[in-house]
């Protein structure tokens, strides 16, 4: 009779399908137990990452997220139910993963990674899943891995596409500023809460992440380290590309620039306090003044301000969102011109003086707009920082968020 001195006849019985193969054993199994996984975002990735890691018996689970479940969540984030919205992402998230598997130890970090924090956060855990959904936060994340000296499982997902990979510079694969040493500039780029994504897409991106990490913390070498996984959903097809390090890299790299963790490099971040979750505008906006300044407007402003100048009649409101979103809420009072027919329309928006305001759901679009605008000869322009959720949460809080 084999003898499994730190496995139980429950857990040999529980995880006896994984036993079963040569490749992990009773040895993978053992490591697996053993393993401390920290899970970044208990949202659309960390999502089915945490349930697969749950199941498969990690020892230890590390949840880091500071956000709460919200309505709109629920079409992609299958860690929380409707009962959910409202609390933690953390507590429902621990909650779910207990109910699949209450062998296994839940770490709750309800802070999220920040700058201050995320080294040594780090190095209590043996292997860092990504799954964040924004620019600033997947560059504090790979730095802190790197300087924490831990491998970093990261996924991505945009509408219809996925990418995976494994980053272990210290193994001697690359790192993700291997691939893109500087983030896009602010805006440039829209994120899921812009540009929508395809909810099942997210299970399969958080699935292949948690493969890769079993694999990993069993023993298993063969992976995705040193290749990035492409994933076509709308096509079904999978593309596997192979990476290489960058001599150059700021971060991994013999000349590296990159020694600490500078919380103004990532200011842009991910943040409890900060605009939400999703914004893609970054510039610093103004203070609340009752009425626009007689100089030129600043580029961006926050929505306490614009609430007040359109309140005075000192300001117009342009909002840049499509029909369907209108739908869930609007702004009495707004003018709507999608962002593709704002070209058609310089004209009749030219044609007033006063002030405009421009908004869309978190500061994105409306900030190409702004732009373009006032490329256009039209200087009495400001984006509204955060858009229209960031209106719900700090001017309207009964007016439904998306």
């Amino acid at each position: 009779m084999i003898q499994t001195p730190s496995l139980t006849p429950a857990e040999t019985a529980r995880y006896s399908r994984h036993i079963m193969l040569s490749e992990i054993g009773l040895g993978g199994q053992l490591r697996l137990k053993r393993a401390r996984v920290l899970v970044i975002g208990a949202g659309g990735l960390g999502s089915p990452v945490a349930l697969y890691l749950a199941a498969a018996g990690v020892g230890t689970i590390g949840l880091a997220d500071f956000d709460k479940v919200e309505a709109h969540n629920l079409q992609r984030q299958i860690l929380h139910t409707d009962a959910s919205v409202g609390h933690p992402k953390t507590e429902s998230g621990a909650a779910q993963l207990r109910a699949i598997n209450p062998g296994i130890e839940i770490v709750q970090h309800r802070a999220g990674v920040t700058a201050e924090n995320a080294v040594a956060l780090f190095r209590d855990y043996d292997l860092i899943v990504d799954g964040s959904d924004n620019f600033p936060t997947r560059y504090l994340n790979t730095d802190a891995a790197f300087l924490a000296g831990k491998p970093l499982v990261y996924g991505s997902i945009f509408k219809f596409e996925g990418q995976v990979t494994v980053f272990d510079p210290h193994g001697g694969t690359p790192c993700y500023r291997c691939l893109f040493p500087e983030p896009p500039p602010p805006g440039s780029v829209p994120n899921c809460g812009e540009a929508g994504v395809l909810g099942a897409l997210c299970g399969v991106v958080g699935s292949i992440q948690a493969m890769e990490a079993v694999k990993r913390l069993a023993g298993i070498r063969e992976g995705l380290a040193g290749r990035l996984l492409v994933i076509d959903a709308m096509n079904m097809t999978f593309r596997s590309l192979n990476l290489r390090k960058d001599p150059d890299c700021p971060l991994c790299g013999p000349r590296a620039a990159i020694h600490v963790i500078d919380p103004a490099r990532y200011a842009e971040g991910c943040a409890p306090g900060t605009q939400p979750a999703d914004a893609a505008s970054t510039t610093t906006a103004a203070p609340i003044a009752s009425a626009p300044p007689d100089e030129e407007l600043p580029l961006e402003i926050d929505v306490e301000t614009a609430s007040s100048w359109l309140r005075s009649g000192h300001a117009r409101l342009l909002d840049v969102r499509e029909p369907f979103e209108l739908g869930i809420c609007a702004i009495a009072g707004a003018e709507h011109i999608p962002m593709r027919q704002v070209p058609g329309a310089i004209e009749a928006l030219a044609a007033e003086n006063r002030p405009l305001l421009v908004l869309c759901h978190h500061g994105g679009r409306s900030m190409q707009v702004t732009q373009f605008l006032r490329s256009r000869g039209m200087e009495n322009v400001s984006n509204i920082a955060g858009g229209i959720d960031a209106w719900a949460v700090l001017v309207e809080p009964g007016m439904q968020r998306y």
